[in-house]
Order: structure tokens, then C-alpha cells, then sequence
């Protein structure tokens, strides 16, 4: 399975894709959004609000009352910030996006339509088109030992370079209820993560892992 960027997102579905400009694997954006975010608010159409210290947040979005937002971070068109939400800095979020009640959410990309809606923890990581995530389904960021990430596939493994790196997440991919992505986890597009287990490694594009020993491919018309 090919780790590029064009293999596991659909850059037409975010708006702030100029970011993946010159990055062959999509983790490469981890380490730039800070500084990436505050040259793009220069370009935010009017139709985007400042409504705190570097927040913008576009027309047609949603922002319960007890939701907690820290700069810097972008939120698109139509989104919903729900019930005690936490966006705890460095945040891209793009359109229609459903970021739920107790989720937090720290130096991370949600391309377009993701819906992240209850109990999540999403930190260092990128979601694509459509990913979804059940109810407390958690990104785990670092490692034990403190040691940097690396992403392992099959006898291969690939060096990031980063200390904290969560998950990738392809287009479509959905994960069941109180999940663990491992740092370093790459899911292919339209995989399927069943509830409860404990996800290291890549799971292959069109697949669906219900065990760490017992990985599929989906069944045509999934």
C-alpha cells in the first residue's frame, strides 16, 4: 500500500490543501500547521469571522455555548462544535464538519464532512473525507517510552521524525466505538476498524481489521 498523500486523502476536500504543497507522505503537515494557519487567515474570505485571539470560523457554523476554543485554528462552512467541545490550538477544520460533545482536538487537519461527535480524542493526526469515528475512539499521540514515532507496514518500518504523530486517517475510513489508534496508525481509504481494537500499523485501503490477527478485504459493493 502506497503511504502518499494522493493515496489516502482527496485534497479537493479541504480548502486549506495548499498545505500538503511539497509533502510526499501526509504526517509531513504535522510539524507546519502552526505557522502554516497564520499566513492562510490572510486569505479567509469576508465570509469567515475573528471571534477570539486567532480563531476564524466561517459562515453557517455552529458553536455551542460551552465549548472551549484556543488559537490558532480555522473552522470552515456548516460546522457543528458541540456540547464541551475542546479545539486546544493548531486546528484546521473544513466544511460540515461534526466536532462532538467531551471531544478535543489539538494540532490536527479534518478535511471536510469528518464527524468526530462523541468522546474523541484526535491530537497529531489528519482525518479525511468522511472519516468518521465512534464514540470514544482515541488517537494515542506518544509513546511510552518518549522515543519518535515510526510508521510500521508489513516487515518495513518508515521513520518520521516526529515525537507525537497520532493517526492518518484515509477518506471514508470508520472506526468503531472506543478504539485506539496507536501512534503511527495509517488506515486506507474506505477501511473499517471494528470496536474495541487496538490499531498499530497500516491497515490496507478497502479493508476491514476486526482483530489485530484478522484483517479482510471488504466484500464487493461495501
Amino acid at each position: 500500500m502506497s503511504l502518499l498523500v494522493t493515496d489516502l486523502l482527496d485534497l479537493n476536500e479541504i480548502d486549506a490543501k495548499s498545505i500538503f504543497d511539497n509533502v510526499n507522505h501526509p504526517w509531513e503537515v504535522l510539524s507546519k500547521i502552526n505557522t502554516f494557519i497564520f499566513e492562510y487567515i490572510k486569505t479567509l474570505p469576508n465570509d469567515f469571522d475573528n471571534i477570539g485571539d486567532d480563531i476564524w470560523v466561517g459562515k453557517g457554523t455552529t458553536i455551542e455555548k460551552s465549548a472551549l476554543i484556543k488559537g490558532p485554528a480555522v473552522i470552515g462552512y456548516n460546522c457543528e462544535i458541540r456540547h464541551s467541545a475542546y479545539i486546544r490550538g493548531n486546528v484546521i477544520i473544513g466544511n460540515n464538519v461534526v466536532v462532538g460533545n467531551s471531544t478535543e482536538v489539538k494540532n490536527a487537519i479534518l478535511f471536510n464532512r469528518v464527524q468526530i461527535p462523541h468522546f474523541n480524542y484526535v491530537s497529531d493526526s489528519v482525518l479525511g473525507y468522511k472519516a468518521h469515528l465512534g464514540a470514544g475512539v482515541i488517537t494515542s499521540n506518544l509513546k511510552s517510552d518518549g522515543t519518535l514515532v515510526k510508521v510500521k507496514f508489513g516487515y518495513n518500518t518508515m521513520e518520521t521524525g516526529l515525537r507525537k504523530f497520532g493517526a492518518i486517517i484515509g477518506d471514508f475510513a470508520e472506526v468503531g466505538c472506543n478504539a485506539v489508534l496507536n501512534p503511527g496508525t495509517i488506515l486506507g481509504k474506505n477501511s473499517i476498524v471494528y470496536p474495541l481494537c487496538s490499531v498499530r500499523g497500516v491497515i490496507p485501503e478497502n479493508s476491514i481489521m476486526k482483530s489485530a490477527s484478522d484483517i479482510v478485504l471488504k466484500k464487493p459493493g461495501l
